[in-house]
């Protein structure tokens, strides 16, 4: 059995499958396949077994492991996550996330492990490294109660 390959450069794609892309200065709306390689590329929704961007951008992006180098996705979830100089404002692993010098809002691991990263939120069972969050657990809890406070003020008053 052939295994399909394809390799674009400089187009715009509405869907992509394929079970080895290689993709290139373009802009996709869906692609969906094994081993995903994208270079400066702007995606909508990716697919696949092995992500591999540099210097892209997407929306969402699920596969089993997700590597991202100078890259922005929205939302990232896989098995296993590595950020590169990469920013994610959502990014959930099942297994293993490994940040080195990015940024990300809300972390999501069974194990995380981060070099001079930032953070908003981070919930791992294992958290190793050098990293910076703005919440931890007693914060974030804090900052729970307070939003719940004001939202049942606020239904108090629109009841009147």
């Amino acid at each position: 059995m052939e295994k399909e390959v394809i390799e674009i450069e400089g187009k715009d794609i509405d869907m992509v499958e394929a079970e080895f892309m290689n993709i290139r200065q373009s802009t996709i709306r869906s692609a969906e396949g094994g081993h995903i390689e994208l270079q400066q590329v702007g995606a909508l929704s990716i697919d696949g077994e092995r992500i591999e961007v540099t210097q892209g951008a997407a929306v969402l992006m699920r596969g089993a492991n997700i590597s991202l180098n100078q890259s922005v996705a929205i939302l990232a979830a896989g098995n296993t996550t590595n950020l590169n100089f990469s920013c994610s404002p959502v990014s959930v692993s099942a297994d293993e996330t490994v940040v080195n010098k990015s940024a990300v809002g809300v972390m999501a691991a069974r194990e995380i492990n981060s070099n001079n990263s930032t953070a908003i939120l981070m919930i791992g069972r294992n958290v190793n490294g050098n990293v910076t969050t703005l919440l931890d657990w007693r914060s974030a809890l804090a900052l729970g109660a307070v939003a719940g406070g004001v939202l049942g003020l606020f239904s108090i008053f629109r009841k009147r």
